[in-house]
Order: structure tokens, then sequence, then C-alpha cells
């Protein structure tokens, strides 16, 4: 069986790239899904995770709401924390509705009055019945915000199901709003032809949520409070989710953390019983989780983030509109719609979806703030959507200084006109580049450069326009060393938008795009051919080169670029045999390593020396010559002195010492922990502080952090020639971006 979707894996060694023929043909051909799953990995793990409408879905709208919203005070985790003395919602509950030992959450569910005697409960009325909540209207909302599936959080840690649940008494038909509002949901939001998400987070109920509140006595009451025994708690984790996949069908069950601590016979239960169910509807549906699964039959979601690369399986983030709260709090702030918008956009040319949350109020009033974002993020896609729904992230996900992901728990930043995301369409033959601001009246594209692509194929280039299904035809562009130089129609940008979008069409499929200078290319066949995989500085495991799309002893030749090396070892964890190569073997079978190498790291060459450039300021690494120890390390222009070069020369752990060829002193953070500090130089002693681990952050583009401090080499900025190199704590700016030049 071929696996036709390119092969991505995020590591702290690198990121690596595999592509495959079928990628080259710009094809998607899935797995077919079994008809019938059985409670074990080995059947689950069958279960094709991404289905095409998920991908070609992009943007997703969920919103945290339920009785937490009443107090609208301090976050959703408002049940657990009221608990803890002497925290914020502590202090806030105890003053407007009393102590919590008199005064329990689930007062908010059953309603009671608060210390000033009002009437206090969830219980939103619909607007036919002269309420505020309008299901239909939030549809309609997130139709209008350009989402492709939406739907709410049916259970939070809190413990209180939003639909008529037979297993849990505590549920929104028997009490509070008396309502069924995931059936509401369900009909409101399919009702306007969007997929339906159901987000469950029950698993932390029973897992610490309310680890501070008193035990309670009634049976009923230590359902709510997660204080059933462990297998009761386990059951009803399962009963729940049974309620959830027979009564909405969802198309995407979406669990949040500490699935890890479920029964492991439970999650397989629930994920047999999905997968048949949805087998029966005649569904690909898909399951998402944070932890619990095992990245096969599911797709992975990283929160408030995503990786700071195109990564592989196909993968899903969930971020809020707010950096505060998840859920509707007074003076609950937003993130800008650019901020929004262009996360949206990154995480789409780097393999992923997005699900942005709202945060109603309680009464069912979604507060205008967040709806300006959302329309904002409709509008960008009601014009350019062709750029990005349905599309595929291509080789590379983008250029320009603004960093942006990384991991979980990484706050969306606004790009710049400098920063491009690129996309693809499915046939393979249009490439866009959104620029994430108004570039000028020219732009370049360093990633288009002609050392890395070759343009022959490229029949037009146009700025799509300001409404869906315009644009403008650009003059024909020119192509250097340094990238594709682009003529626009004005300095100043012909309409306004939070990002533009550059549609590059050619006669066939989109051509191959070279490795950007010092990433190695492993292929499985002699002379540079079949599965290829494109490996950046660092080790590579057996499972780490497999998931590239290359097993074990499957490597036929390499391409080495000036001043790395390649180090093959026959066994894995980089042990057994060991080979090391310099430069491009196109038949590994001549030096008898054919299908040989299970493991590999990739090295800087000691033996080559480079200058190192700062992305800022384009001034060199300097010693300042036969200077003392502790001399402070400068800039300087490249003039080819020997002061301005380096050998990289690993000394373990993944760790560079950088020798200077004029006095053989080595670079040294000194110890030093404050941002801002001089790097210097001192005799090689082996000591942490002159070790420095070197990570490529893409585009042939490195960091270079202390072990010791763990501060990064900073240009200082647009700085002049002999100044002094400082460390900084790592960011986005190009200052802590160098460049590595053999010589």
């Amino acid at each position: 069986m071929t696996i036709s979707r390119r092969a991505f894996l995020s590591s702290a060694t690198g990121v690596v790239v595999a592509a495959s023929a079928d990628l080259a043909l710009g094809t998607t051909t899935a797995l077919a899904a079994p008809s019938s799953y059985s409670p074990t990995w080995a059947s689950v793990d069958q279960h094709p995770p991404a289905p095409d409408w998920f991908q070609d879905a992009k943007f997703g709208i969920y919103f945290h709401w339920g009785a937490f919203s009443v107090p609208a005070y301090d976050s959703e985790w408002y049940p657990r924390n009221m608990y803890i003395a002497g925290s914020r919602a502590n202090q806030h509950h105890v003053a407007t509705y009393g102590d919590p030992s008199v005064w329990p959450y689930h007062n908010f569910i059953d309603g009671a009055r608060d210390k000033a005697g009002n009437w206090t409960q969830f219980a939103p009325q619909l607007t036919s019945q002269g309420g505020k909540f309008d299901p239909d209207a939030w549809a309609q909302l997130f139709v209008d915000a350009g989402a492709r599936f939406a739907g709410p959080v049916s259970e939070h840690h809190d413990g209180f199901s939003m639909w008529d649940s037979s297993v849990n008494e505590w549920n929104s038909v028997s009490r509070g709003p008396k309502l069924n509002l995931l059936r509401i949901f369900r009909d409101a939001i399919r009702g306007k032809g969007l997929k339906l998400l159901v987000a469950m987070h029950h698993a932390y109920n029973f897992n610490g949520y309310y680890d501070h509140v008193p035990a309670q006595s009634d049976p009923s009451l230590q359902k709510l409070y997660g204080q059933l025994s462990r297998s009761q708690e386990n059951q009803l984790w399962y009963d729940k989710l049974k309620e959830v996949v027979d009564l909405a069908q969802p198309d995407i069950l979406w669990e949040d953390f500490d699935l890890s601590k479920v029964d492991e016979t439970q999650r397989l239960n629930f994920l047999s019983y999905y997968y048949n169910q949805a087998a029966g509807w005649g569904r690909e549906v898909v399951a998402t989780y944070k932890d619990g699964y095992d990245n096969k039959g599911e797709v992975f979601d990283y929160e408030r983030g995503g990786p700071g690369d195109i990564a592989d399986p196909y993968w899903l983030t969930d971020d809020s509109i707010s950096s505060s709260s998840w859920c509707y709090t007074q003076g609950i702030g937003y993130y800008s719609t650019t901020q929004m918008l262009h996360a949206l956009i990154d995480r789409i040319s780097k393999n992923g979806n997005m699900l942005l949350n709202i945060a109603p109020m309680a009464d069912g009033t979604i507060p205008q703030g967040q709806k300006d974002v959302l329309l904002g993020i409709g509008d960008h896609l009601k014009r350019f959507g062709e750029s990005l729904y349905a599309t595929r992230a291509w080789t590379a996900y983008g250029e320009g200084p603004t960093k942006m992901g990384g991991g979980s728990f990484t706050t969306p930043v606004a790009g710049t006109s400098k920063d491009f995301r690129f996309t693809r369409d499915k046939t393979d033959s249009v490439l866009y580049a959104t620029v994430l601001g108004w570039p000028g009246s020219t732009t370049t594209i360093s990633t288009l450069a002609s050392g890395r692509i070759d343009l022959g194929t490229l029949t037009s280039v146009q700025l799509l326009g300001p409404d869906a299904g315009t644009h403008t035809t650009l003059p024909t562009p020119t192509q250097s060393g340094d990238g594709l130089h682009i003529t626009l129609p004005s300095s100043s940008a012909p309409f306004s938008a939070l990002a533009y979008v550059l549609k590059f069409t050619f006669s066939g499929r989109i051509p191959a795009l070279s490795p950007a200078s010092g990433v190695v290319t492993a292929f499985s066949d002699v002379d540079y051919s079949g599965t290829g995989a494109n490996l950046t500085l660092g080790g590579y495991t057996a499972a780490q080169l497999r998931s590239a799309g290359l097993p074990a002893r499957t490597i036929s030749s390499l391409r080495i670029p000036a001043g790395y090396q390649v180090t093959g070892y026959s066994g894995d964890d980089f042990s057994g045999t060991a080979w090391t190569f310099t430069t491009d073997n196109s038949d590994l079978r001549a030096t008898g390593n054919n299908d040989a190498i299970t493991s590999l790291k990739i090295t800087f060459n000691p033996a080559t020396y480079f200058r190192l450039t700062n992305v800022t300021d384009g001034l060199v690494l300097d010693s300042g010559g036969n200077v003392s120890t502790g001399g402070n390390l400068k800039q300087w222009t490249w003039n080819g002195s020997t002061n301005l070069q380096w050998q990289a020369v690993e000394v373990g752990g993944g760790y560079y010492k950088l020798v200077n060829r004029t006095n053989g002193m080595v670079a040294d953070g000194w110890g030093y922990t404050a941002g801002g500090s001089v790097a210097r130089q001192a005799p090689w002693n082996g000591g942490t502080n002159q070790q420095w681990k070197i990570t490529d952050r893409g585009n042939g583009r490195y960091t270079v952090a202390n072990r010791t401090t763990g501060l990064v080499l900073d240009g200082g900025g647009d700085v002049a020639s002999g100044s002094v190199t400082k460390q900084w704590p790592y960011g986005s700016s190009t200052n802590l971006l160098w460049t590595f030049t053999a010589l």
C-alpha cells in the first residue's frame, strides 16, 4: 500500500520533509477504511484520521459556554478555583455569593440568590421565548466568519452535560436552562451546511479539576464533582461519549487532555464505537486528542499553538479569541483580527486546521468585539478563500522574520510585509504566496531564488483582487540568486486587506523546490531518485527516518551541501558501524553502504571554516584577531580575514564549539544570563559556557544558543561594523538569526 501524503517530522533536531512520487503529482490517495472496528489499537489505528473534507475545511469555531459563564469572572476554571482558599475566584465568590461551603458551584446550575438578593442561574432563554439566545444567529455568524465546521463544548471539566443525558442527571434538560442544547446546536449548525464538531472535556472532571472540593456524601453530587469510584468514573466517561455520538452524530469529536488517565479499555471502546457508528452513517469522521491516543487513527491537537514548520500527520490547533479566558468574563480582552487571521494563514501553510473558540455571555449574547474579529476573518476568507480552502501545504511553509508556532501555548502574532506563507492547490499547478502586509511597489521572495526552483513553466503571476474572483496580472518577475523579484501595482496598497495574495500559475506541476542551504537530502534510490527526505542539522533515529518515508536500511544516495557531514550508523540510536560522508554520493553501493543506514546524524564538517552572518545587519562574527582571553566578540563587514572565519566542531550531545581561525579561541557565553550581555572568547576548556546549540530555523538560518545561559547570539539590529555581539532570549527577531557559509 502506498501512502501518498508527504511525511514531515518536527523535532528538536530539525524538520524532515519527505516527498513521494504521489506528492509530486499533487494527489492524495486516502487509505481505505476498514468495514468495522474492534476495540484494539491494531484495529482503530487503521481509521483514516484526516479525511479530505477536513483538510479542505481549514477553519472551525467552537465556544466555551455553560454554568461557568454565569459568574463572568476569572475563567472557565472558576468552578475549580472558587474552592481554592485565597485565590481570586475564591475571594470574588465569598464576596459575591458566600463561602463555597454554603454556596457551592452547583447553585449556578440549580439557581440560588447571591448576597445582593439577585437570582443567579445558568438559564438562557431562546429569543422565541423572549430571551437573548438565538442559535440560528450563532450559526449564521459562523458561516459569515468563513468557518466550515462548528459546534459546542458539550461538557467541560465541570461535569454538566449540555444534552438530555440518561447517565448524568446534571444536564441541561433536567436542570438549568431545561433545553437540549446539543440537539439545538446540532440542528442550527447543520441547518447552515456546516460540519458539526462536539467538544468533550470530561476526562479531567475526575482527574483533578475538583480536587479542592470537600468530599460529598450525596451520590448525585459525587457524580458532579468527580468523586465516584474509579471504575464508575471510567464507565461514566464512556457512557457520556456514547450518548453524544448517538444524539449528535458529530463529524468531529474533539477531546481535551487527560485521556491518558482514562482506562485504556474504555478509550478503545469509544474509538471503535464512534468509528463503527460513522460507518453506518456513511460519514468520514475525525477524532482529536491531546494525549491518550497514538496519532495514527486520530488527529493531534495543539492547544493555542502549532508547529514551527510543516508537520505531518495533518494536525489541528484550538485557540481562543481571548488570551485571558476561554469563557466570557467581565472586561475580557481579545486578540486583534490581524493576529487571529495571520495565525490561521500560518497554520494552514504548515499542514493544519484552526479551531477558534469564542466566549458568549451566559444569557446567549455574543459580544460585539468577538463578532468583529470573526467577521474580519470572514471578510478575508470570502475574498481570498481560494488561497486557503481546499489547499495543501507546499514544500516550504513560507519565509520572513516573524516566528509563529513552535509548540503549544504560543501567542498568535501579526506578521509583516516581509512575511510570506505558501499554499498550493490540489492539482499542484498553482502556488499561492500570501504576504502579511502590503510590501510596496516591489517585493522579493527569497525561497523562489534561481538556485532553488526552475520557474520556466510559470505562465502568470497575479495579485488577487479586492473581490472574490478578481485579480491583477503582474509583469513577468525577474529571478536571481537571492530570490524572485516582483513588481506590484503601486507603493501604497491598491485596496484595504489584512493580507495580500500572489497567485503563481504553472503550465504543469509546480517545479520541485531544492533544499535550502544546510539541508541534506537522503534518497531511497541511487542517482538521487525515489523517495527523498530533506534533513536538517541533528540526529535521526530509525523511527524518525521512517516517519520521513525512509525506513531503516533504505538510503541509497545522499546530497550534502558544502560544510556539512552525514554520519550513518548500522544500528538504531546511533549505534553499530559508522560511516561518514562529507560530499554528495550518488550511489552508496560504491562504498558498500547501500541500504545499510538505520540511523544518522547531520553535523557541520569540523574541518570546514564558515563565516557566520547576521540576518539583520549582514555583518559577520568577528574575533578581533589575536586578542586577550575574555575579549568581546564583535561583528564586521566581510573581507575574507581569518578573524571572521570559524569552525563549528561538535562536542557531544548536539552541542558545538565555535573556534576562531586566527586565535584558536572559542566563543564563550561567560555565564551571563541577562539579555543584552556581551558574548566573549577564551581558550577551550570544555565548560558549558563554551558550548552552543545550533538550531535550524528554516531558510538556511540558525540560532546559536549558549548551553549555560540559554541565550542566543544577537547581532543587535542594524548596527555599525565593529559593534559587539550580544546574547538575548530567543524570539522572533532576525537579529537572533545567523547563516553559516562554508569557505
